[in-house]
């Protein structure tokens, strides 16, 4: 029953003839795909590129063009029905949602319905996401919650004029509403990650609101102009959070009588960043082929991740798209993923193959194919041969596309999965992938694990922030801040240790 209505679902919300045709659009810093008309595919790639962007100048930070694996991608579905759908669960509130994947981070909105110039709800959402992505894609820290969602909350209610211009800092009616309505969260507590987490009432509280409040402040308030910069000094310092606040904005209690002020002001103030002032980039506009139009539902599902009974509903659904489009590459590499995703090794390199036969420079062909390669691995007569094999796989890729984080992370793997000691270059390579990927979960925590190994605690330590305080909490956040701990204590006693040597 479950399995007819899955399938059924898939080809009812991607392939309706009734629909425009699917449309992928390229820019500097996204992937697009919609099934919407040309046109409104376009405007939404410049409003996204211009958001980012006004964030960039904001920064004072260089123009960059991202290796492009490393760009969002970003599917368009018909409706939130499907977005739910899609997002798996009984959640009634979900208008899109955002997933940070090395090589592969991706979002997943519904239609756009907004005007050429005003964002949807559903793409309000997606604005707040990417400025966490865009903050952890640029910073070497761990930020305090509060920080984190105040810098979403200020960015994410961009508003964007015809004259090409982008204003950011604009009030939330909602949480003009949290504000006004929900409970206040402490001054103290809202500055302090940890005490928070600890201490949260389990009712709904204002504290997006209020992290929104005191981010707007202290960018806008003349009275506390630097105060900012400071915290962060201190923080860079490794200040504790609550102590960084205290030395940066003094008494904490007048900081929040002047926040509360703050919010009784009739108008605020907004940044509007002119159009000729920002760089969006060349964006590319095509219609994908029928096979790829055909593929997509599929694709969409893969990406989006599958267990093991929707991975052997899905793979029928590829395999019977590729039969009516078999010289397709980008349709073979998606029917790869598939069959890996079901457990089929061999048909997924075979799948891979074929793609590659078409493409050389399929991308998703030779991950598949690598990740398939991976799994055969441990079983093979010769092992390491094996994995040598799939090593030469990924460095193709990497040859490819030398700042696509899998082959980096991958080529790491290998030796830890072969139970052998990776060779420096494949750490230096795991490094590397966190630089370009920072804000996946998972790389974060392979590369504090693999300095904990070598014992470089000050390293560990580093890494482990951002996932230890992440603003969204989950298992790993909690395993992160119980290696914190003993990665500080660790690095606490070997720098002990250093000082009685050296004294002795």
């Amino acid at each position: 029953m479950i399995r007819v209505f899955l399938l059924g679902l898939l080809s009812l919300l991607f392939l309706s003839p009734a629909h425009a045709a699917w449309h992928e659009a390229s820019s500097d810093h996204f992937l697009i795909y919609s099934n919407q008309k040309e046109k409104e595919v376009r405007a939404f790639a410049e409003r996204l590129e211009r958001y980012h962007d006004t964030m960039r100048f904001l920064f004072n930070r260089p123009a960059t063009k991202l290796s492009p694996s490393n760009r969002v991608t970003i599917y368009v579905v018909r409706n939130m029905g499907d977005v739910r759908d899609l997002y798996g669960g009984d959640n009634k509130y979900i208008g899109g949602f955002y997933i940070p994947r090395a090589g592969g981070s991706l979002a997943i909105v519904p239609k756009v319905k907004s005007s050429r110039n005003k964002m949807s709800q559903s793409e309000l959402i997606l604005l707040h996401e990417y400025a966490h992505h865009f903050l952890m894609a640029s910073a070497t820290r761990a930020y305090p919650r509060w920080l984190n969602e105040g810098f979403a909350e200020f960015y994410g209610t961009a508003k964007f004029g015809g004259d090409g211009s982008v204003s950011v800092g604009l009030s939330s009616e909602g949480r003009a509403y949290e504000l006004a309505l929900a409970r206040d969260v402490p001054i103290e507590l809202l500055l302090d990650t940890k005490a928070y987490a600890e201490k949260k009432s389990k009712g709904y509280d204002s504290f997006y609101g209020q992290s929104w409040a005191l981010y707007h402040m202290l960018h806008f308030s003349a009275e506390r102009k630097g105060q900012l910069s400071d915290y962060l000094a201190h923080l860079a310092e490794g200040t504790e959070e609550i102590v960084a606040a205290k030395e940066a904005f003094g008494d904490l209690q007048e900081l929040d009588k002047d926040l509360n002020r703050y919010l009784q002001q009739r108008k605020i103030t907004t940044y509007r960043i002119p159009g000729n002032y920002l760089n969006i980039g060349k964006i590319d506009v095509r219609q994908l082929r029928a096979g790829e139009a055909a593929i997509m539902p599929v694709l969409i599902r893969s990406k989006r991740g599958v267990d093991e009974e929707q991975a052997a509903e899905i793979v029928l659904e590829a395999r019977a798209v590729a039969a009516a489009h078999p010289n397709d590459p980008a349709v073979l590499a998606a029917l790869a993923e598939a069959e890996y995703d079901a457990g089929n090794h061999a048909e997924a390199i075979a799948a891979a193959d074929r793609a590659l036969i078409l493409n050389p420079n399929e991308i998703n062909a030779h991950i598949q194919k690598g990740y398939a390669l991976a799994q055969m691995a441990p079983d093979a007569e010769d092992e390491a041969a094996a994995w040598r094999k799939m090593r030469r796989q990924f460095v193709k890729l990497n040859k490819i596309e030398n700042d696509h984080p899998i082959p980096l992370i991958q080529f790491y793997r290998s030796y830890r999965e072969h139970g052998v000691e990776p060779p420096a270059i494949a750490i230096d390579g795991l490094a590397r992938a966190l630089e370009l990927a920072p804000y996946d979960n998972a790389l974060r925590w392979t590369m504090a694990n693999e300095y904990m190994q070598q014992k470089k605690y000050d390293w560990a330590v580093h890494i482990l922030g951002p996932l230890a305080y992440s603003p969204h909490q989950s298992d790993i956040t909690e395993r992160a801040l119980t290696l914190l701990k003993e990665a500080e204590t660790k690095a606490m006693e070997t720098k002990n240790a250093t000082e009685a040597a050296v004294g002795s």
